[in-house]
């Protein structure tokens, strides 16, 4: 098992994992994405696992189900046990958005996810993650 910086979410059965440093936006975005039917699996620490082939993320037990909302405090959310992990989104500054990107990857315990790279903020950001799923390469 490998604990990571990330928050994470389940958008119809696939495990979004948001990556990025402290103060980035991960729960930020994944709070909109769960307004629009994620939910939770991990906010700011997810533990991952390989079951299977396939990168499988939860949360660490002292956090589950709980969400940091800047502004307001720890609230509770709509939670899943674990999720298989089949995007990883970095978030970056706006200038850093590529506008046409080569499709790219990175490694987790072994195994090439697919890897977007957006700007968290912006009003578009949950759109674009459930398109990036849907037109996802097979890899």
């Amino acid at each position: 098992m490998e604990q990571v910086h990330a928050t994470t979410v389940d958008v119809d059965g696939d495990g979004v994992m948001l990556m990025g440093p402290s103060a980035s936006g991960k729960s930020d975005l994944g709070l909109r994405l769960i307004d629009s039917g994620a939910r939770l699996v991990a906010d700011d620490r997810t533990d991952l696992s390989l079951s299977n082939g396939l990168v499988r993320a939860s949360a660490p037990t002292e956090i589950a189900g709980r969400m940091e909302v800047r502004g307001i405090g720890i609230v509770t959310v709509p939670v899943m046990s674990d999720s298989p992990v089949a995007l990883v989104v970095e978030l970056v500054t706006p200038g850093a958005v590529e506008r046409l990107p080569e499709p790219q990857t990175m490694e987790v315990l072994g195994v090439e996810l697919p890897l977007v790279r957006l700007a968290p903020f912006e009003a578009s950001a949950p759109a674009k993650v459930r398109a990036a799923l849907k037109n996802r390469n097979p890899l």
